[in-house]
């Protein structure tokens, strides 16, 4: 593990972080997101410190994981309101403008498209 000076606890080395692997674990990522958001600091006492970077670094690479279950046109799109998403977040990280509510309206919407997204590759049920 990696210690930063200004944190109490230390960093856990992105490639050891846990990344979504299934569609419903970005979902479950997305929830986690709007629950901890805009600092994105853990209420666990986890043995690392989790922050804006680490839930970004597991998001976007569970986006990977399902990409080709979600298909390149839907990736792309939640890729770029990931980006949106963090931008609002960095801009109001004390919850006290407009952008944290922008923020959290994005999380909405890319668990609907990720919802959306499943529908429509799962087989129809027969009889």
């Amino acid at each position: 593990m990696v210690w930063e000076d200004h944190m109490s606890r230390p960093v856990l080395p992105s490639d050891k972080l846990y990344i979504p692997q299934s569609v419903g674990d970005v979902v479950d990522q997305l929830g986690s997101m709007m629950l901890s958001a805009p600092k994105f600091k853990s209420r666990l006492p986890w043995d690392f410190e989790e922050d804006i970077d680490t839930n970004f670094h597991q998001l976007n690479e569970g986006l990977k994981v399902v990409r080709r279950q979600i298909g390149d046109e839907t990736y792309a799109r939640l890729v770029e309101m990931s980006d949106r998403m963090r931008a609002h977040f960095e801009a109001d990280p004390d919850d006290k403008t407009e952008d944290g509510i922008k923020g959290r309206e994005l999380i909405d919407e890319m668990i609907d498209i990720l919802h959306a997204s499943r529908r429509r590759k799962s087989p129809r049920k027969m009889g």
